[in-house]
């Protein structure tokens, strides 16, 4: 088993254990990681103490169905209630929360932190994923563990690991993985189909993705994907940042990035993924942020878009030639 002896999990034990009332919530655009350790850590503490009112919220994709049903809450009700924000490093991108008078705030992510600050904070650059972080707090506290809870940290590890293929992949995850196996005797191996299976119009849409990406001579693959192309595949706005992974070890490529646009909400939803250049900075620059080599952003105009294709292209460009002058 993991050692005990990391003095933060015990204050975010203690700190669970203070609130009657808890609200978790997570970034807008949630991807496996994001929603697998909002529902696991809601289940946890329901399992824990069945006497508290523990909400996961907002808005749902229909793809991550498995995990389990989100939940809507009158803000009301929740009012003066601990808030436990995971995988989202700042504020604005924080979903279902609009209204809410959360009386303290608590942070637990695996993304450098930005403006979300409260009395107890947890953020591991180390970890390849919120749930393997999740994983380690109920296995060091005593909040309690079943096999669904288990079955979905294990996905959101081996998802936003790319099946322990990425560098944030260390001894630690395969620890925790051993671990979660252990103590749940967790069937793994049946659980890749939720995590992979996928329609015929997502296969096609991925087709689309790899027909039209745009290479530079430098290294930037990306592609714009309007709506209307979207919806013509049947597909959901998730889907473009759930696929991002799959254009990995292309030999061309050292950068890539999907911009996806939402039209109801006037905005693109960019994700970004690397083999080298130290992406986030850039991210940040268009309303975003994220890990060296897997960030995502938000643009808000196409004149944005110009500008951030230059600079992720002048990104591969500066970085080919610091690693040929190396050589």
């Amino acid at each position: 088993m993991l050692p005990i002896n990391n003095s933060i999990v015990k204050k975010i034990y203690k700190k669970i254990k203070e609130y009657p009332k808890i609200v978790i919530a997570r970034h807008v655009g949630p991807d496996p990681d994001a929603i697998a350790s909002t529902i696991a850590l809601r289940d946890s503490i329901r399992l824990t103490f069945p006497l508290k009112d523990v909400v996961a919220v907002g808005l749902g994709v229909s793809k991550f169905k498995y995990y389990g049903i989100l939940d809507k809450i009158d803000t009301e009700f929740y009012k003066d209630s601990l808030l436990i924000v995971l995988d989202v490093p700042n504020i604005s991108r924080v979903d279902g929360i609009d209204g809410l008078e959360y009386k303290e705030i608590m942070k637990i992510d695996h993304h450098p932190a930005e403006d979300i600050k409260g009395p107890v904070d947890w953020t591991d650059e180390t970890s390849c994923s919120t749930c393997q972080m999740i994983a380690e707090l109920i296995m060091k506290t005593p909040l309690k563990l079943d096999t669904k809870i288990a079955g979905n940290l294990y996905l959101g590890i081996v998802s936003d690991s790319d099946r322990f293929l990425l560098p944030y992949t260390t001894n630690k995850t395969f620890q925790v993985v051993h671990d979660l196996i252990q103590a749940s005797n967790l069937d793994f191996t049946s659980l890749y189909n939720y995590l992979y299976d996928r329609s015929i119009d997502e296969v096609k849409f991925q087709g689309y993705i790899a027909m039209n990406m745009t290479v530079t001579e430098n290294g930037l693959g990306y592609i714009i994907l309007p709506s209307e192309v979207v919806k013509e595949y049947h597909v959901d706005l998730a889907t473009p940042a759930n696929l991002i992974n799959s254009f990995n070890f292309i030999r061309e490529v050292l950068v890539w990035t999907f911009i996806t646009e939402d039209a109801k909400n006037n905005v693109y939803k960019v994700s970004i993924r690397s083999h080298g250049p130290i992406i986030n900075e850039t991210a940040s620059k268009y309303h975003g942020g994220g890990h060296k080599y897997a960030s995502g952003a938000r643009i808000t105009s196409e004149e944005e878009i110009q500008s951030f294709i230059k600079d992720l292209d002048q990104l591969c460009e500066e970085y080919k030639r610091a690693s040929i002058s190396n050589i």
